[in-house]
């Protein structure tokens, strides 16, 4: 069959909701999108000029068109995410966590054993989690044991085994762990009580155990049996315990999904807790790779179904920072105040540690990735064109308009190349004018680099406000240089970041790595052009000292400091030693003068 043009097949897609599949000429799944038209959706591919180069670059591979109507937009949700986990397209995002997870099992038994597993066999046991961590298994499972004696055997207890005398009671019943089913000597009816109180507490609920159990106390308490009301109140104690530690929001809040997302230029994070009777019962993050510079209610839609899927979740309820699209038959709360929103807000900061702690260990492991990150990063940031792998910083140093002097530092992907740095004395400028000595160095700089032909950067920042900004612009424009640098101007009292031509300033988010590195650099820079002011001060202070004496000028002084280092060494010198190097008419001068 001959290859249909992508026009044709675009005129055939029905106005429905549902999913399309794209392939390119090898017939190699590309992308797998939902939609709830498909006509307008796939076809905004072919008429919409893409900023996000990579979509330029699919589109441009697409040779074939499938799809998939589906009743409504939720299902599309559903098969969308089903087929991704499927296919694992080229330009779909990539959902990082492949590990297996461990559960807690209930095994169907006469007497059920409960142990931590990571394979689930379906013969009728019951399974709780997955758990996000084993840690959070065994501390559930400690708990269990410490509260209720169980069985650890694999004996098959069967009645007619057990009135058979086939088994005898272990260690375990000795120590109190377990109160021997195997001779008989427990009930069936009352360990599967238990088996009940356990699966409560499984799924966060205290309260029928701690019913339980206060009852009992009370009973053994009147009877005068006050060691065993004893060993019940810490028992109680245990589950009060871990309660309290387990409790962070309204108790009321019972069986809800809170999900939220935090997302940077290259990656998603996206937080999951699981609710239940006020206690979380499950966290975990889930960390998306972005492909199409896909916007965060997409990922966060995609998300929640696969987290669902993956942990098995039933709450028909979810908490989100905002609306998505999710399944039919969930209910949406985007809380605005209260408990709600607490919690809302406790699963953003989950989400931003988990990222912040990923960025350390990026960067240890992954250096090049890191880099990419932040350029990428500042590139959005900054509104540039192109990423600014390199970028130099100026600042002028002069107090009380003494020997005026600049310093230019330069920055290679985010890190200082202290071996470029320059510094400046300013000579076209009498007086401290901050403004003309600007314009000043930056010409100087940039005319020297085009003069050598030397790479320019991609990113000036000039230390001041619009005032310094706009004297540096005076000398980009006169090198023609206008328009083929990016440049900004960082004011010092609220972090302001100026754009040429544009009164308004940008703030950056304090926390933000774009805001941290062009501080870095204002203080590289700062600290650069006061130490060379500081030497130069103190060289001009020493000169001086030197050449207030009666015939020795500025040549001699040099040669003095040369000789001797210090004019502390000058003045501690003798006659002879001086006239080494400046002969004794001179030398008599100089030690009469500190004598």
């Amino acid at each position: 069959m001959p290859q249909v043009s992508i026009e044709v097949q675009l005129s055939t897609l029905p106005n429905s909701p549902g999913v399309y599949q794209f392939y390119d000429s090898d017939e190699k799944i590309l992308y797998v999108g939902k939609a709830k038209n498909l006509k307008k959706r796939v076809s905004s591919y072919f008429t919409k000029n893409h900023e996000y180069g990579k979509t330029r670059v699919m589109v441009k591979k697409i040779k074939m068109i499938k799809h998939i109507v589906v009743p409504t937009e939720s299902d599309a949700l559903l098969l969308e995410n089903n087929l991704i986990k499927k296919y694992r397209p080229r330009y779909n995002v990539l959902l990082k966590d492949d590990k297996s997870y461990p559960w807690i099992c209930i095994k169907k038994e006469r007497f059920p054993r409960i142990f931590p597993t990571r394979k689930l066999i379906k013969d009728g046991s019951e399974y709780y989690g997955p758990y996000t961590s084993m840690k959070t298994v065994r501390t559930l499972l400690d708990l269990v044991k410490s509260v209720y004696p169980l069985r650890t055997c694999n004996y098959d207890l069967s009645k007619e085994k057990i009135e058979a005398g086939k088994y005898k009671v272990c260690l375990e019943y000795h120590l109190g762990n377990c109160k021997g089913p195997c001779e008989d000597l427990q009930d069936a009816e009352e360990y599967h009580q238990q088996i009940e109180d356990i699966r409560q507490i499984i799924k966060g609920n205290f309260k029928s155990s701690l019913q339980y159990f206060k009852k009992e106390m009370k009973t053994l308490a009147a009877e005068m049996k006050f060691e065993e009301a004893q060993s019940i109140k810490e028992k109680i104690d245990v589950l009060e315990s871990y309660q309290v530690k387990s409790t962070i929001v309204n108790p009321k809040i019972n069986n809800v999904d809170v999900f939220s997302i935090i997302s940077d230029e290259s990656h998603a994070y996206v937080n999951f807790l699981q609710l239940s009777h006020g206690s979380i019962i499950r966290s975990h993050t889930l960390e998306i790779k972005k492909k199409l510079n896909e916007k965060d209610d997409e990922l966060l839609a995609l998300a929640i179904i696969e987290i669902r899927q993956r942990f098995n979740s039933l709450s028909r309820e979810i908490y989100l920072p905002f609306d998505v699209t999710v399944e039919d038959g969930l209910k949406v709360t985007v809380p605005k105040l209260g408990d709600k929103k607490k919690i809302v807000e406790l699963s953003e900061r989950n989400a931003l540690f988990f990222r912040q702690e990923r960025f350390k260990q990026i960067k240890i492991v992954d250096p090049d990735r890191h880099t990419n990150r932040i350029m990428a990063q500042m590139k959005k940031d900054l509104r540039l064109s192109v990423e600014p792998r390199h970028i130099e910083c100026f600042d002028n140093s002069n107090i009380q308009g003494s020997n005026p002097v600049a310093a230019c530092v330069v920055f290679k992907n985010g890190k200082p190349s202290k071996k470029e740095y320059r510094h400046f004395n300013i000579k076209t400028v009498e007086g401290p004018d901050d403004f003309a000595s600007m314009e000043e160095v930056v010409f100087r700089r940039y005319k020297r680099l085009l003069a050598e032909d030397e790479p320019l950067p991609q990113l000036i920042v000039i230390d001041g406000g619009k005032g310094q900004l706009s004297s540096a612009l005076k000398s980009l424009d006169v090198l023609g240089l206008r328009g083929k640098i990016a440049i900004v101007g960082i004011a010092k009292r609220l972090e302001e970041i100026y754009f040429p031509g544009d009164p308004v300033p940008l703030y950056l988010d304090k926390r933000s790595e774009s805001l941290k590195i062009i501080q870095q650099l204002r203080n590289e820079a700062h600290r650069f052009g006061i130490t060379f002011h500081r030497k130069k001060r103190s060289k001009a202070a020493i000169n001086s000292e030197l050449e207030s004496i009666e015939g020795i000028g500025q040549k001699t002084a040099e040669e003095l400091l040369k000789s001797f280092k210090s004019v502390k060494r000058i003045k501690e010198a003798s006659i002879e030693s001086l006239a080494e190097t400046v002969g004794m008419a001179k030398a008599k001068k100089i030690y009469e003068t500190f004598h």
